[in-house]
């Protein structure tokens, strides 16, 4: 069965980082376009980051830009985001997604949860 799989997130101080990775297994993902979503408690499921398939093209929330970066190892199966300049108001559940234009499914992970202490 096709899963995602999130890690490393966890409790850090405001300015703090975190490394989110994004493991993949059951299937390649290798060509999928990958994301990073979040939802804090109260709120809808917003997105964070993205890569696509190649790893050529990415995008972030304006919420993020220039403190989250989104990556990917395809040889290793994985998606990473790095956080920088962590804030309070990024505290939320994290979710890695994968998806393909050309495919009806997508795939989510089971999420984690990151918090940021003023």
């Amino acid at each position: 069965q096709a899963q995602l799989i999130e890690s490393g997130g966890g409790l850090v101080q405001a300015g703090g980082s975190l490394k989110l990775s994004c493991t993949s297994s059951g299937r390649s993902f290798s060509t999928f376009d990958k994301h990073w979503f979040r939802q804090a408690p109260g709120r809808e499921r917003e997105f964070v980051a993205g890569i696509d398939g190649f790893g050529r093209n990415v995008s972030y929330a304006d919420s993020v830009k220039g403190r989250f970066t989104i990556s990917r190892d395809d040889f290793k199966m994985m998606a990473y985001l790095q956080m920088n300049n962590l804030k309070p108001e990024d505290t939320a559940v994290y979710y890695c997604h994968a998806e393909r234009p050309d495919q009806v499914k997508d795939y989510w992970g089971q999420g984690i949860q990151v918090t940021v202490s003023s």
